[in-house]
This record gives C-alpha cells, structure tokens and sequence, in this order.
C-alpha cells in the first residue's frame, strides 16, 4: 500500500469522531429514496457570455414536509452548474439579497485576483458585483461557494456553493462521457446536522470550532441518499467535498474499480485505475464508472474500523454489455524542476487557544484567533507573503497542534506535490491541485501566472471552513 494511506485512513477516523456518526438516524425517518437531482445547467457560451446570480435566503424540504432555512443561488438551496469555455470572458452579474455581507469566489478558476471573489471583494445587502471573468485554462471541474469575512463556514453551510466546468476542444476531442446530467453528473457531496425536528443546524460549541462542523446526515446535490438512473456504460461522475470539514473516502459497495481522470487543476495525464479516492473539504476529482454490467451498486465513503457510510445509488439502465474502453492518454504539461524554482517558503498551520467574541446571522461560533498560520491568526489588512509574477517556488506546508489532517487550499493557482512526509507523494498526490491534504509535510511546486493586487490579495488557508474562518488563513501579493 502506498506511503501515507493507513495514516490517511485513521486521520480519517478521527474526522469521523469529530462530529456526529453519520448514517441517518432512526429519528430522521425512513422515507424512500428520492431521485437525484441534477442542478440546472447555466452554459455561459449559449447566454451571449454572461450569466446572472442572485444569492437569497430561502427554505428547504430535506425531509418531507419539514422545512430548513436555508440560502442558494438562483434558488433556496445551492446553485446552478455553471459551464464556461477556455478562451471566453464571461461577464457575470451577482446580487445579494441576503441580510449580510456575502463574496462569491470562483474556486479552482486561475484569474486575477480584482476577480477571484475572495473576502476583500465583498458585496453588501442589495448590491451587485459585475466582474468580467476570463477563461484562460484546461478544461476542470471547479467550484463556486461564499467566502466572506469570518462567515464561509456557515452561509457555506446554508448553501451558498454550486460546480463549475471549464471546457476545451482537447477535452471535447476526449469522447468522454458529457451528456450532463445523463452520463455526465454532478455530484455535490455534503454532510449535514439535523435535530429531532429532523431540521437542518449549524452546530456550534467548543468540539465543532476544533475539528470543522460536522453532520448526521449526508446530502447529495440537496437530497439525502439519492439514486441515479444511469446508463448501462460508462459514466463521468464529478465529485466535490462542499462539506464544512469531512473528510470522504468513496468507495463502491461492491468494490467495483473506477477510473480517476482529473483533479482540481483538470485531467490527469492518463488515467488511475483505484477503488477508494480520498476528498477533502474543497477537492474535486472526476472518475469514470463502468456500469456495463447493469448491476445496481451503491457509492460509499469508508469510514474507521471497517464501516461504510452510505452515499447514494446507481440503476443501470439496459441490457448488459461489454466492458467500455477508457482512453489510455489524457493531458499533458511540463513540471518545471524544484532545482529552477525562484525560492522556498514554510508554512505551519496551528490549532488551538480560546475562543473570541461570537457572531450572529445564520448561525456561527466565535471570533479570530483559534486557529493560526505561522503563529498569527488571520489579519484582512496584513499582507502576508509577496511573489514575483510569472515565478515558480516550493512551499512547505506543515501542522502542529492537534493531530487532524488539514485540507490547504491557495487561491489563484494550480501546484503539484512533490514530496509528503519526506517521501515520494502518494497515488492520490498526482495531478495539478488547488486544494491538498496536510496530514504530514507536504512540499507543494505552485506556479505564481495571475496578479493580485494590495487591495485584493488572493487567500491561502486551510479550506475546514471553521478553521478559515478563526485564523486558519493568510494572503499574497503577486506583482
């Protein structure tokens, strides 16, 4: 088994005790499976380039006939996919009717930072924000999501997210599966707290600031333990962690293998034949499932001591056949050497001290401080790290404190691992990343191609949103 697995596992495990054991409790009843739902699909392209976003509370039935309050976009509970093509600009228009400051950040997308929609490019009650958004990068399975000033965890958690797919001929030229939602689903991966009432919490308390929020419940695109009608073949699934702080290990209940073809930063060079994928808080992957056999099978994230989480399930649709080919070549790209790079940066994420102060609005826990990169918790009008445009370095990222895998995520750029634990990285280490798991050291070869200005620098944090939002964050100039 390759190095740093079994730690990841029981790093895993500990995730797990943090929260609630998840699994629908008794007391959340047992009504039948529910369809999946698929996110309307908003084709950037097909609307003359734009596309129109309006963050708004709302109320939601995860349970039949029991409402959540909730917050989406375009809608009570998340968002629509967004779809944009490399080499487009797509002017965007975002209205808050929100009671509360909110961002949007284009997570996974390399743009500058006057448009990344990170906590300086906030957008007041009833007012909008028109970026004009340039595509310049392989096709990916990204994310957008609310970032704002100490409040990501909980309007995250509300449900302000939603997927978004950056396309390209080379891709297109693939045959892969891309009907979406038919062979091409979205799958937004969240676990959720609900109570006796069987409605949706923000839990708080000192356990909760520690390890990130934690569910009972686990929701995909908004339902609990969905099926998919699917057809007999292979199918592009879209994975993404949006939940606060879990740690996923997906797995089928058969132990079906699986194709993984892409990362956050896009497609793989070929792809890995695996039967378990880690996803932590913030990552994306794309895998290809063979369903020729017409076997219904259910997806699963593993958990501690041998249990299972169920997920959801999948109904092939038709008559058995051949197994399907996958293509043995995806992408390509040049990593530049470690030896060629401008310099080397570390960085120590902590946990710990008191918690501060505490916040209202839809639910929250405690003020700045807990958490820390580099011994200091987060200042929005401190410029932590200054880069060269257009240089490369390494960075060594690294924890202390309690003993917790941390999901690092860096604003602005794709970066390759080079080394975890002073070793080769892992099987699932491969590919350009935006988000990587810190369990161990992890030395990280991040290339610096997008501006960011002083009053707009981009954002480097541990993406457990609770540790973002109580220090767990630091912020660059790029120039």
């Amino acid at each position: 088994m390759p190095h740093g697995i079994p730690r990841r596992r029981f790093l895993q495990g500990l995730s797990g005790l943090a929260g609630a054991s998840l699994g629908v409790p008794a007391s959340l009843g047992q009504e039948a499976p529910r369809r999946l739902p698929i996110p309307p699909l908003l084709d950037a392209r097909a609307q003359g380039g734009r596309i129109a976003l309006v963050a708004q509370a709302g109320e939601t039935e995860f349970w039949p006939g029991v409402a959540s309050a909730t917050a989406g976009y375009n809608g009570s509970y998340l968002g629509p996919t967004l779809r944009v093509h490399s080499g487009d600009e797509v002017r965007v228009r975002v209205t808050n009717r929100l009671r509360e400051d909110t961002t949007v950040h284009w997570h996974g997308l390399l743009v500058p930072s006057e448009v990344d929609g990170g906590p300086h490019n906030t957008i007041v009650p009833g007012a909008h924000w028109e970026p004009v958004v340039p595509v310049r990068q392989a096709a990916t399975t990204a994310w957008y999501h609310a970032h704002p000033h100490m409040r990501t965890g909980p309007q995250v958690y509300a449900g302000l997210a939603g997927l978004l797919i950056v396309t390209d001929a080379h891709e297109r030229g693939l045959g892969l599966p891309s009907r979406y939602g038919v062979d091409d689903l979205p799958l937004v991966l969240q676990d959720k707290a609900f109570d006796r009432e069987r409605r949706m919490v923000y839990p708080g308390g000192h356990m909760h600031a520690m390890h990130g929020v934690h569910g009972n419940a686990m929701l995909v695109n908004g339902v609990p333990r969905p099926f998919a009608q699917v057809p007999a073949g292979l199918v592009r699934l879209r994975l993404l962690n949006a939940g606060n702080a879990r740690l996923l290990d997906v797995a089928f209940d058969d132990e079906r293998s699986f194709h993984w073809i892409a990362t956050e930063g896009g497609l793989l060079r070929e792809p890995v034949a695996l039967r378990r994928l880690s996803l932590a808080s913030g990552q994306r992957a794309e895998v290809l499932v063979d369903f020729s056999d017409a076997r219904a099978v259910g997806m699963v994230s593993l958990m501690a001591a041998g249990r299972s989480l169920p997920v959801m399930r999948f109904e092939p649709q038709g008559a058995p056949g051949p197994s399907a080919a996958v293509a043995p070549r995806l992408a390509s790209w040049d990593s530049r050497p470690a030896a060629q790079t401008a310099r080397r940066r570390r960085l120590v994420l902590g946990s710990g001290g008191m918690m501060m102060g505490g916040m209202g609005g839809m639910g929250g826990m405690g003020g700045m401080g807990m958490h820390t990169i580099d011994g200091r918790p987060f200042d929005m009008h401190r410029i932590d790290q200054r880069v060269r445009l257009g240089d490369t370095e390494v960075w060594e990222v690294t924890a202390t404190g309690m003993v917790m895998p941390h999901p690092f995520h860096i604003h602005g750029v794709h970066f390759e691992v080079l080394s975890r634990g002073g070793q080769s990285p892992v099987v699932e280490d491969q590919g350009r990343r935006d988000t990587v798991i810190v369990d161990e050291t992890v030395e990280l070869l991040v290339h610096f191609g997008q501006p960011a200005s002083e009053r707009a620098p981009f954002m480097y944090h541990c993406h457990i949103l609770e540790h973002e939002d109580m220090g767990m964050m630091g912020q660059f100039t790029v120039a």
